[in-house]
């Protein structure tokens, strides 16, 4: 299986086993379009309620191929058994993320 990375970042694998699996990005960032509409406001702070919109720039299904996108993206499209995004995040001491220990499919 080959895995295509349509975010704008690495995405590391940490496997079970301990090998990891670094999937460098593709160059084309799969997207939502997202509008937002103002919801009111809670203590000061402004609140919005975001519509997801169409999905931009994810190839046509490929033989052997595993896309990886954002939550987003993989929840815009169920239908997809060839989209994948990261789970289970694992962070640095400082938080920052530093990779996955898994990829989630559609069902």
């Amino acid at each position: 299986m080959k895995f295509v990375n349509l975010t704008p970042h690495n995405i590391v694998i940490h496997g079970a086993s301990g090998y990891n699996v670094c999937v460098m990005p593709h160059g084309t960032v799969a997207r939502c379009a997202v509008t937002s509409k103002p919801a009111g406001e809670h203590k000061g702070v402004p609140l919005c309620v975001i519509e997801v919109g169409e999905v931009e720039d994810l190839p046509e299904p490929e033989e052997g191929t595993m896309y990886i996108t954002s939550m987003v993206v993989r929840q815009a499209v169920p239908h997809r058994k060839d989209v994948a995004s990261p789970g289970v995040l694992l962070r640095d001491d400082d938080g920052a993320p530093i990779g996955c220990k898994v990829l989630v499919i559609n069902p």
